[in-house]
């Protein structure tokens, strides 16, 4: 399996960085694009690295931030796979900025087949769009500083993930976790039936290096999990954090996983 990193908030070499996150995923004969960030970046980039995004006929959308989604307004005649949530207007507490997506439904309606899940989706018997995460643990998911556009707590139960199954083991692709890392992992985990993750990649959410980012390590040891590769939104101090546990390396643009 191979993926790589399209959009990422930090650049290398001669590859665009913007605050987003994009990853083509090539498995199994399938082309996939997960998140495409909020720019052409991701396009820029692909071409950069001699990847043709028109050859994934499916793009995923992990939630329905404009960091991850507002890069589809430069696609078009693809199936878009995404929790029916994803398309509402959405806002910080503390302003009146649309952190949403900027075309609504009806207008991506006009450019994609669009396949809204709740539960699992299969993309192939091997890869899996998770759907809606329960959150089952005290540690993750518990506040929110975001709003819907009805003004209530907006605990984006859109976010999803993707989980890969290669050689009978796991590997998880998240956007942002709003829905708790360790959730996804859990759900992954029961969705499957299958215990052993080989690998976690992506956005974990984490700001510092607190009880939450120290319960998730302790978590992923928990599991053996060995490849770990918190990217996008995780901050700098939990990102120490997992450096001193898992020696993890610095997820950049342009960056090629073979799994």
């Amino acid at each position: 399996m191979k993926l790589s990193v399209l959009t990422e908030n930090t650049a290398s070499g001669y590859y665009t960085a913007e605050h987003g996150l994009s990853y083509f995923i090539e498995y199994e004969n399938k082309n996939i694009l997960f998140d495409t960030g909020h720019t052409e970046v991701f396009l820029r980039n692909a071409e950069k690295l001699n990847i043709d995004v028109d050859s994934a006929e499916t793009v995923v959308l992990s939630h329905g931030h404009w960091d991850h989604g507002n890069g589809l307004k430069y696609l078009k005649n693809k199936k878009l796979i995404c929790h029916p949530n994803c398309f509402i207007k959405r806002y910080r507490k503390n302003d009146s900025f649309n952190i949403g997506l900027d075309l609504s439904y009806a207008e991506f309606d006009k450019r994609f087949e669009i396949i809204t899940s709740q539960g699992p989706y299969y993309l192939s018997e091997n890869i899996i769009f998770l759907g809606e995460i329960p959150r089952i643990n005290s540690f993750e998911a518990q506040t929110t500083t975001f709003v819907d556009e009805t003004g209530n707590d907006d605990f984006i139960m859109d976010d999803s993930a993707l989980v890969i199954i290669i050689n009978d083991e796991l590997l998880i692709v998240s956007g942002c976790a709003h829905s708790g890392i360790c959730n996804i992992v859990e759900y992954a985990k029961k969705i499957t039936g299958l215990k052993k993750v080989k690998a976690v990649i992506g956005g974990f959410h984490l700001m510092k290096n607190n009880y939450r980012t120290k319960k998730t390590i302790e978590y992923f040891k928990e599991q053996n999990v060995s490849q770990v590769f918190p990217s996008h939104c995780t901050k700098f101090p939990a990102l120490v954090a997992f450096y001193n546990e898992f020696k993890t390396q610095q997820v950049t643009t342009g960056m090629i996983f073979n799994f």
